[in-house]
């Protein structure tokens, strides 16, 4: 059975999601605070994780760095009442892989979660060559290994099911709607700024002083394409 650990030290807004979540056939664990989360992580080894920004003792952000310190790399979706860029940025710097804005609707929480299950464990099966390639950017699809020249990449759930899109598309324009439809894989209420702060970082961790392999298409969306010589 599918786990997920719930943190909020709101217990209205725990109940009505775990109960929802228990509707999907999901088992589910809550945590009030950041270090009854830390606690409740390694004993309930969940599958994915929703994580309150703001807490009273160890807010999220902490609670994730710790987490990944760790090495436990659960998918977390972030619950924030704050929506600015740099919150967003600061949650997926910390290792977050998705975010909702305070308020939400249950059915986009559950939509969320499903999105970032499915992009964490999925093990395709093919015939064919595993490894993606752009100029020196390597894929692995199977192992989920992502390497620029010598350089090692770690990438979130997220980011990395984003690479392969553009990756399988290189030198192909692709918008922000159909990387939302096949990324997010969820009506995402016609807002697109997720997109944008999701290439923004995956161009800082691809490219780190390298030529830049993913370029904007004013007006039509992105391509993804080797540096021409």
């Amino acid at each position: 059975m599918t786990r997920v650990l719930v943190i909020d030290d709101e217990q209205m807004l725990t109940d009505l999601l775990s109960m929802a979540l228990r509707m999907e056939g999901w088992e589910v664990r809550t945590a009030g605070s950041g270090f009854n989360a830390l606690q409740a992580a390694r004993d309930f080894e969940p599958d994915a994780l929703v994580l309150d920004v703001m807490m009273p003792d160890l807010d999220g952000m902490a609670v994730l760095q710790r987490l990944r310190h760790s090495g436990n790399d659960v998918p977390v979706l972030f619950l924030t009442a704050k929506d600015s860029v740099a919150d967003r940025v600061a949650g997926l710097t910390a290792g977050g892989d998705d975010y909702v804005t305070k308020p939400f609707s249950l059915e986009e929480v559950v939509a969320r979660l499903r999105g970032l299950m499915r992009r964490a464990g999925t093990a395709l099966t093919r015939d064919s060559e595993p490894i993606l390639r752009v100029g020196d950017l390597s894929l692995n699809e199977d192992s989920h290994e992502v390497v620029r020249g010598d350089r090692e990449i770690q990438l979130t759930a997220t980011e990395f099911e984003l690479l392969r899109f553009l990756m399988r598309n290189q030198r192909r324009v692709v918008s922000k709607e159909q990387i939302l439809d096949r990324v997010w894989n969820y009506e995402f209420g016609g807002s697109s700024n997720v997109v944008e702060l999701y290439i923004h970082h995956l161009r800082r961790k691809t490219n780190a002083g390298q030529e830049p392999l993913i370029r904007t298409v004013r007006g039509a969306g992105y391509v993804m394409e080797a540096p021409r010589k």
